[in-house]
């Protein structure tokens, strides 16, 4: 397992970071404290969360859920020191968070309260904007993303007033780090902006999604990653399972995300699968595993620090893991270009 830093921070995270989205819905605290070890004993050392998770589905009943198992995990084991946890807190939209309402101040210091609560533990290590107020293009809204409806001012006097808060908790000592998700270029720029013209703490990450699917971070985001050290940390390496193969000539495996939602967010229809047969096929000529493939693909791209895996069984992550001990040569990479000039934007 390799280890970068986040950022400019004396952070220094595993190259694969493990997910919990479904621990609370389709895993249970038990399955979700194995998770855990499992990735530790082999070198793992980063967690991501969000006060929303878990998902498939989303519900009042179990929002939090996810960072509650993580936190039971710490008090049981007292092995806090050896991960670094990242937690979001979430932006507007879903009612049963403080009724739904923008991120603020106010909004960050209830949700960061909340977060360090059920994950029993003092401070965050990466705390994230899980979307901006503005509005995103994430989440399959790039077919319909009109940045004329913003208003400047009140973006930057946003942005200014979280980072000078954010700043404030990392003084108290609540965070360490902080960073951004579901972001642009534009926004990410004025992150970076006005946290150096006022003191402010910087921006270490942006976690977007990225995979052989869906590789928008490749244009100015990747320039922006490179010259401001902002590393991506790509959600959804897999899509959602469809690179893995397992759907592979219509099949629908009991318990899988498909079953749970028949088209993964917006990510299938009819035009997907010969994308996803391309890729899978890639994999199987070159007698690679087609999970590990792809996010070996994520891990050996310049701009990203962590590529953030999910699972719903130990298997899973087994064979996910096996990604950190594979390096695609010259040949699986050109397959994999070839087939991007095909079908750059699938979806």
């Amino acid at each position: 397992m390799k280890y970068r830093k986040l950022g400019n921070s004396d952070i220094e995270v595993s190259e694969i970071c493990l997910g919990s989205m479904t621990w609370g819905t389709q895993n249970s605290e038990a399955e979700g404290h194995a998770q855990i070890d499992y990735a530790l004993e082999h070198g793992v050392n980063f967690i991501d969360t969000a006060e929303l998770y878990p998902v498939n589905p989303m519900s009042a009943e179990t929002v939090g859920r996810t960072e509650e198992i993580i936190g039971s995990w710490i008090a049981k084991s007292s092995r806090r020191e050896e991960v670094i946890v990242a937690s979001k807190v979430a932006g507007e939209g879903h009612d049963y968070l403080q009724n739904g309402i923008d991120i603020s101040p106010h909004k960050i210091r209830v949700s960061l309260e909340g977060s360090l609560r059920r994950l029993q533990t003092e401070s965050i290590d990466l705390y994230q904007l899980h979307w901006p107020n503005r509005g995103t293009y994430a989440f399959r809204n790039n077919w319909q993303f009109d940045p004329t409806r913003q208003d400047t001012q009140q973006t930057l006097d946003h942005i200014y007033t979280t980072l000078e808060y954010l700043g404030q908790l990392v003084d108290e000592g609540k965070i360490r780090s902080i960073g951004l998700s579901n972001e642009s270029c534009w926004g990410t720029a004025q992150f970076l902006r006005i946290a150096a013209e006022n003191g402010f703490p910087r921006i270490v990450s942006l976690q977007n999604e990225y995979s052989l699917l869906y590789r928008v971070f490749d244009l100015d985001l990747a320039e922006l990653s490179h010259h401001e050290q902002v590393g991506l940390l790509p959600y959804s390496p897999l899509a959602c399972g469809l690179l893995t193969g397992k759907y592979k000539d219509g099949a629908r495996p009991d318990g899988s995300r498909l079953t749970l939602n028949p088209d993964l967010f917006g990510r299938v229809h009819e035009d997907i699968w010969p994308v996803v047969d391309a890729y899978v096929s890639i994999a199987q000529k070159h007698g690679i595993d087609p999970s590990q493939m792809a996010i070996a693909f994520c891990n050996q791209r310049p701009f990203v620090t962590s590529s953030i895996i999910g699972a719903t069984s130990v298997q899973q992550l087994k064979i996910n893991l096996g990604a950190a001990e594979l390096e695609l040569d010259q040949e699986v990479l050109d397959d994999i270009q070839a087939v991007y000039r095909r079908y750059p934007l699938p979806y």
